[in-house]
């Protein structure tokens, strides 16, 4: 079996020019197969409210809802890195309440590593009394989306200039605060570039360009269910998975279905 991912393989893999690959899973087959791949981490995204619930946003995503599916997550994982996102309002309301989630993600849902969402000026307590406790933490910045609302959608952050030098300043701080890696969501891919140049910790990058340490995308996505400008259908599962079900609908409706094959004598 492959050497285990952890933490200290990310800016191993910085340091050596080797780019490092992202997925999201929120079940045990998803993250058994992404395991079983040449993806270096999965993240156990609160990206699971429109991916896998229904939901508008991430918004309604509550922390029992993360543990069940981390859960699920780890059972199936022997070599990947299993970072889990921190829900809104699991880390925003005070810092001993951000420790006691973290906490609960990985002592009891078992990740490796939590990510939250915003810069250390606003969050900096809370990351340093998880990092106390021994748990790693990965920051987002950029379109963070549980700001969606107070950002007016989902809009490309860090075009002008003051907002260019903001997430610099909120790059470097996040790194001098102790993350082991950054999250750039939909910025300019100069600025990205920029970001991760001027970092000693990786940039793992989505809708930020081809400069950053990383990439990351929904695992939906990759198969067909993308709809933003920085998804990409590696293989059109969701056209097969159609096909296949109106391939089963057909046969049982005309009787050719279940056969000779597929029944027990």
């Amino acid at each position: 079996m492959a050497k285990p991912v952890r933490t200290l393989s990310f800016l191993e893999r910085k340091r050596a020019g080797e780019k490092i690959t992202m997925l999201t899973a929120y079940d045990y087959p998803t993250a058994r197969l992404l395991d079983e791949s040449d993806v270096d981490a999965i993240l156990v995204g609160d990206s699971l409210g429109m991916a896998v619930m229904g939901l508008a946003d991430t918004l309604g995503v509550t922390m029992e809802v993360m543990l069940h599916h981390t859960r699920m997550v780890t059972r199936s994982v022997k070599r990947a890195l299993v970072i889990a996102d921190m829900p809104f309002l699991s880390y925003q309301v005070n810092a001993e309440e951000a420790l006691r989630n973290a906490g609960r993600l990985v002592g009891q849902a078992c990740a490796h590593a939590v990510k939250l969402e915003g810069a250390a000026e606003k969050h900096g307590e809370a990351i340093r009394l998880i990092l106390q406790a021994g748990i790693p933490v990965m920051g987002h910045i950029g379109l963070t989306p549980q700001s969606v609302h107070q950002f007016g959608g989902y809009r490309v952050q860090g075009r002008d200039a003051a907002n260019r030098q903001r997430l610099k300043e909120e790059a470097l701080g996040l790194q001098e605060i102790g993350c082991f890696a950054i999250v750039l969501e939909c910025m300019p891919a100069d600025l990205a570039a920029e970001i991760t140049e001027s970092l000693t910790i990786p940039t793992i990058g989505i809708g930020a360009g081809a400069q950053c340490d990383g990439q990351v995308l929904v695992f939906h996505d990759i198969l067909g269910w993308g709809v933003a400008r920085f998804t990409k259908t590696f293989a059109d599962a969701r056209a097969t998975m159609a096909e296949a079900v109106e391939s089963f609908a057909q046969e049982v409706k005309a009787g050719t279905f279940p056969g000779e094959e597929h029944t027990y004598q």
